[in-house]
């Protein structure tokens, strides 16, 4: 659907035409909303922020998804598997070799984007179904190298305590401030993200960053390639683009995504098995794409938010509707979760197939042509 501008709003520069954020009114909003964001922890619950954190994490995840199936038109259910490896490379880096947090999550986002790449080569030869189940190999595999080998250091099916993440700071006049504490062995100030209220900036501050990364790979010679390689394969390669090297670097970025998801996964909840994410969160991302809208930069904030919060309902509704069945019917109470993420899917498919980021640019060109939007 072609962008409507209002009345005025021109380009007067090719750096205009390429511009996303157009009015001042615009940065002003954004900037308000961030540091709203920021803010959460000194005006909302503890609950509030830690579903924030969710959500959070959760968007940088399909964000990846996005770049492969919304982007490429690579169908994955291996993206849970994919987090598993980011998660343990962290912890491993952190708890083990001592390194800091902010230096162990680029490494864990390269780990799982190399396993990523070892996944994505039957995209060679697979597509479709066939790359589904080959994707999902991945769901089995991963939790099993985890539970099975390198017991001593993985601890098998019990998995590892993650550490939180730490600052650490120096030590001025002999004190420690901005809610530090003073360590002894090591002479210094530590800042440490124990709780949602403080892991919530280390969420967002990656959630900015994993945005305008993947905002600019669309609007890339990158992105392009992957558009058409997902329009037309076979048109996309005679015009000079190799589909192979290309659909293996989507799966190398959209693992770089889950990698670093997660890693801050691993660290929110301090610690991480082979079930701390596993093959139902994939189908969980997948369909948080879907209601979202697959290739929009908006579709995983969309699809995650609306995911999620039915997730929380479910939670909430689950002890008033035991009350309500019969002894012989909680089972069925036990289910709300799956099934009110089935029918909001099945809903969203039927009425709305392109996701919630479509409605939401429908709804932008029908206020600009007010009062004739209809």
């Amino acid at each position: 659907m072609a962008v409507m501008r209002p009345a005025g709003d021109f380009d007067r520069s090719y750096e205009q035409d390429m511009s996303v954020i157009r009015q001042r009114w615009q940065w002003a909003a954004l900037i308000l909303s961030l540091a709203a964001l920021f803010a959460l922890p000194y005006y909302a619950s503890e609950s509030t922020v830690s579903l924030a954190n969710r959500i959070g994490i959760a968007i940088i995840a399909v964000q990846g998804l996005n770049i492969l199936t919304g982007y490429t038109g690579q169908i994955s259910l291996g993206q849970a598997a994919f987090m598993t490896v980011g998660g343990y490379i962290s912890a491993l880096l952190v708890g083990q070799a001592g390194w800091s947090f902010f230096m162990a999550l680029p490494v864990a986002a390269l780990g799982a984007g190399l396993i990523g790449l070892i996944f994505g080569l039957p995209s060679l030869r697979v597509k479709g179904f066939y790359l589904v189940m080959a994707t999902l190999s991945a769901q089995f595999i991963i939790p099993w190298f985890t539970r099975n080998v390198y017991k001593d250091v993985l601890d098998g099916a019990q998995g590892i305590v993650v550490p939180v993440p730490v600052i650490k700071l120096p030590v001025i006049a002999n004190q420690c401030f901005l809610g530090t504490t003073f360590d002894g062995e090591l002479g210094q100030c530590l800042y440490r993200f124990a709780t949602p209220n403080e892991f919530i900036h280390i969420t967002l501050a990656v959630l900015v960053v994993s945005t305008i990364i993947a905002l600019n790979i669309s609007r890339s010679r990158l992105g392009r390639a992957f558009i058409s390689i997902r329009d037309n394969d076979l048109a996309a390669e005679l015009l000079g683009i190799n589909p192979f090297t290309y659909k293996l670097r989507a799966f190398f970025i959209a693992a770089v995504y889950a990698g670093v998801a997660g890693a801050l996964l691993a660290h929110n909840l301090r610690h991480i098995n082979s079930q701390t994410v596993g093959l139902v969160d994939s189908i969980l991302f997948m369909g948080m794409l879907v209601l979202g809208g697959l290739g929009s930069n908006l579709g995983p904030f969309f699809g995650a938010t609306v995911v999620i919060l039915l997730e929380e309902l479910a939670t909430v509704m689950t002890p008033i509707v035991i009350t309500l069945l019969p002894n012989n019917a909680t089972g069925a109470a036990a289910a709300l979760r799956p099934l009110i993420f089935g029918f909001a899917l099945m809903v969203f498919l039927i009425f709305e197939p392109r996701g919630l980021s479509y409605r939401w640019t429908v709804m932008k060109a029908a206020w600009r042509l007010r009062p004739y939007a209809r």
